[in-house]
Formats: C-alpha cells, sequence, structure tokens
C-alpha cells in the first residue's frame, strides 16, 4: 500500500469537470488499495476527494494547521487528523507521509506545494514522483493544465532548467494513470548544476 498526496483547491472551481475528476481521483486511490493524505479540509475538491475515499471504505490521513481548524474547515470524518502550528510543518509532514504526489486545479496554496516537492525532487532532497491530473474544460478545447505545461517548456527552451527537471512535473489524463504514476518510481535523478 502506498501513501498517496493529493494537492487541490479548497474550492471546487467554475466547472462541474473539476469535481467529477476529484471524486474520480479519490476512488481510484482506494480501488488501487492505496491510502490518502491531503491538506485535512472538508471543503472544495480536498472535500470531495476525502469523502469519496472514505465513501469506498479506504483511510485518510488528514494534515491541518491550528489556523485552518479554528476556521471550521477541518474534515471530522477521516481516520486520523493532524493538527500541527503552521503551514511549514504541515507541508513537511505531508511530504513525509507520501510516497507520491497527485496535483488536482487549485490555487496558489496547491501550486506551491507542488512546486516546491518538484524543487525537491530536483535538489536530491526526496525521490517521489510528481502527477498532474489534467482536467479538459468543458467550455473548451483546451485542458485545464495546457498553460502550465506550455511554461514548463518555455522555462527549459530557455535555458532555466535542463529536461530532466522539467520531466519531473509528470502528467496524467485519468486518474487511475496518475494513481499509477504517484505509485510508482520516481523520475531519475540529475544532478542540477553538473553532469
Amino acid at each position: 500500500m502506498s501513501t498517496i498526496c493529493v494537492y487541490c483547491g479548497s474550492s471546487s472551481g467554475t466547472d462541474g469537470a473539476f469535481a467529477l475528476m476529484a471524486e474520480a481521483l479519490g476512488t481510484a486511490i482506494v480501488e488501487a488499495g492505496h491510502r490518502l493524505v491531503y491538506g485535512g479540509g472538508n471543503v472544495g475538491l480536498m472535500g470531495i476527494v476525502a469523502d469519496a475515499v472514505i465513501a469506498g471504505g479506504g483511510d485518510v490521513i488528514g494534515v491541518i494547521t491550528e489556523q485552518l481548524l479554528a476556521l471550521e474547515v477541518g474534515h471530522d470524518g477521516l481516520t486520523e487528523l493532524e493538527v500541527l502550528p503552521d503551514m511549514h510543518s504541515r507541508k513537511a509532514r505531508m511530504a513525509e507521509l507520501a510516497d507520491g504526489f497527485v496535483v488536482l486545479p487549485g490555487g496558489f496554496g496547491t501550486y506551491e506545494e507542488a512546486f516546491e516537492v518538484l524543487t525537491w525532487n530536483q535538489l536530491g532532497i526526496v525521490s517521489t514522483p510528481v502527477v498532474f491530473l489534467d482536467v479538459m474544460l468543458s467550455d473548451d478545447e483546451q485542458s485545464f493544465y495546457d498553460p502550465l505545461f506550455d511554461f514548463i517548456d518555455g522555462a527549459t527552451a530557455a535555458g532555466f532548467m535542463k529536461p530532466q527537471h522539467g520531466g519531473l512535473a509528470q502528467r496524467a489524463v485519468t486518474p487511475a494513470e496518475a494513481v499509477s504514476i504517484a505509485a510508482g518510481p520516481a523520475p531519475e535523478f540529475t544532478r542540477k548544476w553538473v553532469g
């Protein structure tokens, strides 16, 4: 059994496709026999993923800050809810518990967490897969993460990262694929400055 960390929004977004993908991801985590660790909230995509894992009979570990718990956004139906004093310790604890990461749509916090783990992989601090679970938007031909991966490709082309480091940000289009990548081996480590 692997522990899959999911980073995602505390909002559900404006397109119903986001909530459907979050629910399907939770189901896929349970069906693959894995456990969920996430930010401990009962709101937005966070709550939807957690509820889907719980509904499937899976284990869910939430990691939340004292501040967020005081705002009454903590989920009270989890297998375990760890309450930590600040965001730094919360992020470190989630990374410590996780074997791999799946990133659903979200806001600044979602991407800050994902890019921190990608940076740790780039520096050799951790060796864990990070996969962005893409969502096709209902009223657009573009998927949600197309602009993000264009940005990563542009940063690579401009010489700010090696292609191997850009490749640390993996992409999936189905929940089962995302779970399989997150529970699998991390990409091979490439030194940032040498080699």
